[in-house]
C-alpha cells in the first residue's frame, strides 16, 4: 500500500520531532522534511567556527516530561564516565550512569551539567533567579533592599489587572525589583516597553516565578541537601541545578534524528525553501520548494508547518484579507550572535564551584547594564568543554544581541559589528583587549515570536489555520508562542497522535504550554 506523504516544512526540533515520531509509530506515513538552512536544527542548531562550537541561543537538555527526557537519553545517553575536565578537577561528584559511554572514548554521549545563570548589574553578579542570600542584599545596598520588601508588599495588596508584562511582573515581584531587574533588559531583549507586551509572555515563559517562590526555594535549599538526581519536578524550570546536555552542542542530538529518520526511509532536503503552500478550499495539496534556481512542486497528504505563520500566509494562495493582515503583522525579534576566543577573563570566581583554569562557573549571564547593548554572554566552555578546541587554554564565549532584521546593528558589516561588540566587552570589564584571540558574527531571523502589535488578534488567525482539515502547526514559529524545546517537541508528539488517530481538532496541539500546571510546576 502506497503510504500517505507527510509534508513537514522546516527540519527545527518540532519538525525533526514529527518525523521521527511518524516513522517510529506508524508504517502508514513517509515524512518529506524541508528545510531552507544548510543543517538542521533550526534555532537549536549548532554553529563551528575554526573547531570551536557556539549554540545558539543556549539549551538546557531539562523537562519535567519524562516522555522528552527519555526521548533524548536513546538518542544519547547519559555519560557513565568522567570527562577529560572532570578528571582534572577530581570531580566525583556527578551521578554517572553504570555502562554509560565514555565521554573521552566516545561522541555519542549526553553530558550530565551544572546549572549557573547570573544576572550582571551594576558590574556585580546576582543569582538568577533573584535569591535571598547575603551577597544579594550587600549588592543591593540596604535602601534598595527596604525599598524592595515594601513595594513587594504593596504589589500583594493592590493586585494589577495583569493587561501587560508589566503588570505581571509586578505582581510578582513589587515595583523597585522590576524596575531593577525587568524593565530594561525586557525592553533590550524585545525593543519594545513591557507595558506593550502582552501578559500571556509572562504566563508562558516565568509563570512558575515571583518572589514568594523564590522565599520557598531559599528555605528549602537551606534544608535539603545538593543533589545528584535529574528528577527536579519539583523545582521550578528555571531554578534547576542541573541538565544533560549532547558532548557538542544541541546540533548534534538534532544531527542524530536527521540521521535516524533517514535510515527509516523519511526524507530530509536542506538549503529548499518553500514557496508556497497549495490549497484546495480547506484542504492543502502541495508545496511548491525552491532549491538553488530549480523549482518543483512536491505532493501530499498532510501538512505539518513549523515556518513563521507570517510566512506560512505570506506564501498561500488568497487567503482571507483581514486574517492574512493579522498574520503577517505578526513581530519577530531577530538575534545576532559574536563568538569571541581569549586567553583569560577578568571576572573573579568568587563561588565556591570548582572550574577549569579557576573561570567562572556561569552558562550563561544575563547583562542587566544599562550602558551597553549587550544582552547575554555565553561562556561555552561551561555548556561542554568539548565544544571548546583548546579547553584548557582558551575561554569560547558568545555574546548576544538581540535586534531586528535591517535595523542599523544588523546592516553593519560583520568587522564593524565585532569591533562594537570587543568594546562593550572590554567597558564591562570582562575581557581585556590584548587578550581577545579570534571573532565571529552570526545573524538569526526571528529568533523569538513577539506579543505585540497584530498578537491580540491571533486567536483569529489560529481559528482560521484550524479550519484547514490537514494542517498541523507546531512548534516556536509554527505557533507563534515562545516555546522551549521540550514544548515545541510536545507539540510535535501531539500533532502525530492527532493524525494516526485521526483526530478532528488540534485543540489539543494549541493548549500545549498554556495551562498554568502544565510541565512548569508539577
Amino acid at each position: 500500500m502506497e503510504k500517505k506523504r507527510v509534508i513537514i516544512i522546516g527540519a527545527g526540533v518540532a519538525g525533526l520531532t514529527a518525523a521521527l515520531e511518524l516513522l517510529r509509530r506508524s508504517d502508514e506515513y513517509l515524512p518529506i522534511v524541508i528545510e531552507e538552512e544548510n543543517q538542521v536544527g533550526g534555532i537549536a542548531r549548532t554553529l563551528e567556527y575554526k573547531g570551536n562550537r557556539m549554540d545558539i541561543g543556549g539549551h538546557r537538555f531539562f523537562s519535567k516530561d519524562e516522555s522528552v527526557m527519555k526521548w533524548w537519553l536513546d538518542l544519547l545517553p547519559l555519560q557513565g564516565s568522567q570527562s577529560k575536565e572532570d578528571k582534572m578537577l577530581n570531580n566525583t561528584e556527578k551521578k554517572l550512569v553504570a555502562g554509560g559511554p565514555d565521554p573521552e572514548k566516545e561522541d555519542q554521549v549526553m553530558l550530565l551539567r551544572r546549572r549557573v545563570s547570573r544576572i550582571l548589574y551594576l558590574r556585580r553578579f546576582f543569582d538568577y533567579p533573584i535569591s535571598l542570600s547575603l551577597q544579594t542584599f550587600i549588592n543591593m545596598g540596604l535602601t534598595r533592599t527596604l525599598k524592595s520588601g515594601f513595594s513587594y508588599i504593596a504589589a500583594q495588596i493592590h493586585k494589577r489587572q495583569e493587561k501587560s508584562l508589566e503588570d505581571f511582573m509586578i505582581n510578582r515581584f513589587g515595583k523597585t525589583l522590576y524596575h531593577l531587574f525587568f524593565e530594561d533588559y525586557t525592553e533590550k531583549l524585545w525593543g519594545r516597553h513591557p507595558s506593550q507586551i502582552d501578559a500571556s509572555w509572562g504566563e508562558q515563559r516565568i509563570k512558575g516565578l515571583s518572589l514568594s517562590k523564590t522565599i520557598k526555594g531559599a528555605f528549602k535549599s537551606i534544608l535539603k541537601k545538593q543533589s545528584n538526581d535529574l528528577n527536579q519536578k519539583s523545582i521550578e524550570t528555571s531554578l534547576i541545578e542541573q541538565f544533560i546536555y549532547p558532548k557538542y552542542g544541541p546540533g548534534q542530538l538534532w544531527q542524530v534524528v536527521a540521521d535516524e529518520i533517514e535510515r527509516l526511509g523519511g526524507q530530509i532536503f536542506c538549503e529548499t525553501k518553500v514557496t508556497q503552500v497549495i490549497n484546495e478550499g480547506k484542504h492543502m495539496t502541495a508545496v511548491c520548494v525552491r532549491h538553488g534556481d530549480k523549482e518543483k512542486i512536491i505532493e501530499g497528504d498532510i501538512v505539518i508547518s513549523s515556518m513563521p505563520i507570517k510566512d506560512l500566509f505570506e506564501s498561500m494562495k488568497d487567503p482571507e484579507p483581514n486574517i492574512k493582515a493579522i498574520a503577517t503583522g505578526l513581530p519577530y525579534r531577530d538575534f545576532m550572535t559574536v563568538g569571541i576566543l581569549v586567553d583569560k577573563l577578568n571576572l573573579k570566581n568568587n563561588t565556591r564551584l570548582q572550574t577549569l583554569g579557576d573561570i567562572i562557573p556561569d552558562t550563561w549571564i544575563y547583562v542587566q547594564e544599562r550602558d551597553v547593548k549587550l544582552g547575554r554572554i555565553q561562556i561555552f566552555n561551561n555548556w561542554s568543554p568539548y565544544l571548546v578546541k583548546d579547553f584548557e587554554n582558551k575561554i569560547w564565549i558568545g555574546l548576544e544581541y538581540f535586534c531586528d532584521e535591517g535595523d542599523e546593528y544588523w546592516n553593519m558589516s560583520d568587522e564593524d559589528f565585532i569591533n562594537f561588540a570587543k568594546e562593550e566587552l572590554v567597558k564591562l570589564e570582562v575581557v581585556d583587549k590584548e587578550d581577545i584571540r579570534d571573532a565571529v558574527r552570526y545573524r538569526i531571523k526571528k529568533a523569538y515570536p513577539a506579543y505585540f502589535d497584530t498578537y491580540k488578534d491571533f486567536g483569529k488567525v489560529k481559528a482560521y489555520l484550524d479550519g484547514f482539515d490537514n494542517l498541523y502547526c507546531v512548534g516556536r514559529n509554527g505557533q507563534h508562542r515562545y516555546n522551549n524545546m521540550d514544548h515545541s517537541m510536545v507539540t510535535a508528539f501531539e500533532a502525530v497522535d492527532n493524525i494516526i488517530k485521526h483526530r478532528s481538532d488540534n485543540e489539543n496541539i494549541w493548549a500545549v504550554n498554556t495551562e498554568k500546571s502544565y510541565h512548569e510546576i508539577k
